[in-house]
């Protein structure tokens, strides 16, 4: 029969001067000093430091972040906020008006739109579909529901491409190329007047 040991029986043995033991079950045990199982366990301090090195070996649950989703164009998302009821959620159709709240990010973090400020609070009406806005807030608004808040990473292909939005003088508040992360809250919608 083959003895071994777990470590956490010889950590246990070590901070408690036992030098030697057996976990035979025969009575013909050898004469050297030798201590059962029982015995072991019975011992506080070996049971206490069993305890505190078995909870530290479990497991820990992970901290997650939210999961993300891709578009075909390219942007990639994740739901910030899902409406209280999302199975009776509005989604909005190709040329219904929506109402949006949105605060738009560089890839540094510098803000360069918003819809909202301190103690303000405007949304951004538009024809969904429509020229109003990038083709990525478009293709974003049209896939999300009425109450719902999103975080969007929008490449340049779908944002103001090679253009940027640049001054006269050459600064730009959006260099060419950049890829924009808007937080979009889709507050309203509505079908358009006849």
């Amino acid at each position: 029969m083959a003895r071994y040991a777990s470590p956490l029986l010889l950590l246990a043995f070590a901070l408690s001067g036992i030098h030697g033991f057996s976990v035979s079950m025969k009575s013909d045990a050898p004469s050297s000093p030798t201590i059962s199982r029982r015995g072991i366990l019975s011992s506080g301090a070996a049971a206490a430091l069993a305890t505190a090195c078995s909870a530290a070996a479990l497991p820990q649950k992970a901290l997650a972040g939210p999961e993300i989703y891709n578009l075909p164009s390219g942007i990639k998302y994740a739901n910030l906020k899902m409406p209280e009821n999302p199975k009776k959620a509005i989604a909005p159709q190709q040329g219904d008006i929506v109402a949006i709240e949105f605060t738009g990010y560089l890839a540094d973090g510098k803000i360069f739109d918003r819809t909202h400020a301190e103690g303000t609070k405007n949304a951004l009406l538009f024809k969904l579909g429509s020229t109003a806005v990038i083709p990525g807030l478009n293709e974003m608004v049209s896939n999300m529901v009425v109450g719902q808040k999103v975080q969007a990473i929008i490449p340049p292909s779908q944002a103001f491409g090679d253009e940027g939005i640049c001054l006269e003088n050459g600064e730009c508040l959006v260099k060419p190329g950049s890829t924009l992360v808007y937080d979009v809250t889709l507050k309203k919608s509505s079908i358009p007047p006849p």
